[in-house]
């Protein structure tokens, strides 16, 4: 009998074909797979399908677009023993750049079917008034000026452009933005800021690095807090992260976190996706998924 393999797929992600959907499932069944193929058609289907999948008991899942789909189907699984391996066709990729998945349908692929599963910890952020659904994230949640120019991404231009939907969107926000002192409670001690990023993973928006000692496996938390509110702040943040400077600056606030509560008025974003605005409770969920890489 052949082991199951569910491959699901997002067809908004900028680099998904049916012409790449079907090299893969060529790929998996040449090296002896059945393969089930799910595609979805609206956001939340991909965690859906892998909640729905996980009872099917498959050697593992594959998540085949963008760093989204890679969120939705890890919520999916979490919990379960079922891996989960990536096949990246979205926009700026920043989980396979983190994990070296090659880009290539036949190299990831390579991966999946030939690497042993790794455990690995997720960030989890939820709501104190039950705003939104607490989640699990896999690289960053983005607090303030990053969550801002996530919300205001115009969907059909990201469609199309992919990275130049995020940088107007950037600029736009940086434009207009009036944002409001935050309150951080990181492990009992207090600060206050504009921004935060607060990484599970060193990347960032590509190859730029944020939380440079954050990484998938590692438990913890590290958090990038920027005290300054200003669109030059927010312009000499960018380009102090352009060049890897941005953690030497005055104020620029770096630490490693097991446990964070953000008060205040932002927006939030995780793993790319709009999620809602604060405040928010930011963990980590150990060893929480099996990830493929």
């Amino acid at each position: 009998m052949k082991s199951l393999i569910i491959l699901i797929s997002n067809p908004e992600a900028k680099g998904t074909t049916e012409k790449k959907i079907k090299q893969a499932c060529l790929f998996l069944e040449s090296k002896g797979y059945e393969v089930e193929s799910l595609t979805t058609k609206e956001r939340g289907d991909a965690e859906i399908f892998a909640r729905e999948s996980v009872n099917k008991s498959p050697a593992f899942i594959i998540a085949a677009g963008g760093d989204g789909t890679f969120n939705e189907v890890a919520n999916g699984i979490a919990g379960s023993k079922i891996p989960m391996a990536i096949l990246p066709f979205g926009t700026t990729n920043v989980l396979s750049k983190e994990l070296a998945v090659p880009e290539d349908v036949r190299g990831a692929l390579e991966i999946a079917v030939t690497r042993t599963p790794k455990a690995v910890s997720l960030g989890r952020i939820e709501s104190p008034r039950s705003s939104f659904i607490p989640r699990h994230f896999i690289l960053m949640a983005g607090i303030g000026y990053d969550g801002e120019a996530v919300f205001r991404i115009n969907k059909t231009l990201k469609k199309f452009s992919g990275k130049g939907a995020y940088i107007y969107s950037g600029l736009r926000t940086l434009l207009g933005f009036r944002p409001s002192e935050l309150a951080f409670d990181i492990d009992g001690k207090k600060y206050y800021g504009y921004s935060a990023i607060v990484g599970k993973a060193a990347r960032y928006g590509g190859n730029f690095t944020v939380t440079p000692d954050a990484h998938p496996a590692d438990p913890a938390l590290y958090v990038c807090l920027f005290h300054g509110g200003t669109g030059r702040d927010i312009l000499r943040y960018v380009l102090g992260i352009s060049v890897k400077k941005h953690l030497g600056f005055r104020d620029v606030k770096y630490l490693k976190a097991e446990n964070i509560e953000i008060s205040g008025n932002a927006h939030v974003q995780i793993d790319g996706d709009y999620l809602g605005t604060t405040p928010v409770r930011i963990g980590v969920t150990k060893n929480i998924i099996r990830l493929i890489y």
